[in-house]
């Protein structure tokens, strides 16, 4: 999050109710969940490691003066860094293979049955987020983001089949030895 924030601020300073409805705009439905208090968090981390700076300005009668936060040159570095980087999402399957390894070996719970709940879990998510692309516009870029979810989330799901069959087949060998 904190990549996004910077780039939004190289554009120009802001503070940090923009910056949080701009992310939800970006993000959709998928940002409606996303806690305002995470941008100030990022914004702070970002000013300590020297990315941004922060200017406090005058407020309205109503309100009281806000924190403006803008790059520095470090910050420009930073974005200038990311937006070149090419990855691809990083799910943490490492920990949960790792989950069922343990599982396994310390006889605290069935891996076949961590894989099914896991299963249940992306099921719903997937579920809701092809719900949500259905509500989005055609061509919206939120609608893309959710294709983007529900492909990554069924590519997950056809890791699990592969968890399940190891793991069953652990189990069986286990049983027949």
């Amino acid at each position: 999050m904190q990549d996004a924030v910077l780039a939004m601020l190289a554009k120009q300073p802001a503070h940090g109710y923009h910056l949080h409805a701009l992310l939800r705009r970006a993000l959709g439905p998928l940002g409606e969940s996303m806690n305002r208090g995470q941008i100030y968090v990022t914004l702070s981390r970002a000013e300590r490691a020297g990315l941004v700076v922060c200017e406090r300005t005058e407020g309205l009668p109503e309100r009281p003066e806000r924190k403006v936060y803008a790059l520095t040159a470090a910050g420009h570095q930073r974005v200038a860094a990311w937006l070149a980087e090419v990855g691809r999402p990083k799910p943490d399957l490492a920990e949960f293979h790792l989950k069922l390894f343990a599982a396994a070996a310390a006889r605290l719970a069935d891996p076949v049955e961590l894989v099914a709940a896991q299963r249940r879990e992306l099921l719903r998510r997937l579920r809701e987020a092809h719900q949500a692309a259905l509500a989005e516009p055609a061509g919206s870029g939120a609608g893309l983001l959710l294709e983007g979810v529900v492909l990554r989330l069924q590519a997950d799901l056809r890791w699990l089949e592969s968890c399940e069959r190891a793991w069953s087949t652990v189990d069986d060998e286990a049983e027949d030895g």
